[in-house]
């Protein structure tokens, strides 16, 4: 397995912009969950579970949420072992992230993802909702929930980890 040590994935990016909406993927082969900010990049909100299909469909869909949702940047998110090496869902997911930036022209900065799924899975458990409910809306929870860590780390630092 080719695992490299990141170059700290929760630094924030100067390149996207301090102010406008900013999107958040939780990266997956086959579900995408995807979390959006207010323009001001206070908040994080849950916006979608998108399911994938082609590569022409899903960049639609993208290019879509980007114009009806004013997006100015993307925040994808990396899964990192807990030892800070990264995976070969990091690679894809970076990849994925390239793909993006190049077919939507806006910037993306990648941060770490650990721990996101265990905390939306708590988060649902404590709500009244049939498995298959949880399930749907688990991508898009942990989304938020990287999100909302993207936006207190950026308050905090002044480097990103950019999709080169």
């Amino acid at each position: 397995m080719n695992e490299k040590k990141t170059s700290d994935p929760s630094a924030n990016d100067p390149h996207l912009p301090g102010v406008g909406r900013i999107a958040g993927i939780d990266f997956g082969t086959v579900r995408i969950g995807v979390s959006i900010t207010d323009p001001n990049q206070i908040l994080a909100s849950p916006h979608d579970n998108y399911d994938r299909s082609s590569p022409a469909q899903d960049l639609v869909y993208f290019q879509n949420l980007a114009s009806q949702e004013s997006i100015v940047g993307w925040v994808v998110g990396l899964p990192i072992h807990t030892d800070g090496n990264e995976s070969q869902k990091s690679g894809e997911a970076r990849e994925f992230g390239r793909w993006l930036s190049g077919g939507t022209g806006l910037p993306v900065a990648f941060f770490d993802e650990r721990y996101t799924s265990s905390f939306a899975n708590e988060i649902l458990k404590s709500g009244n909702l049939s498995r298959k409910k949880k399930k749907k809306r688990l991508d898009m929870i942990a989304s938020q929930i990287m999100l909302s860590a993207f936006l207190e780390s950026s308050r905090n630092s002044s480097s990103h980890d950019l999709a080169d």
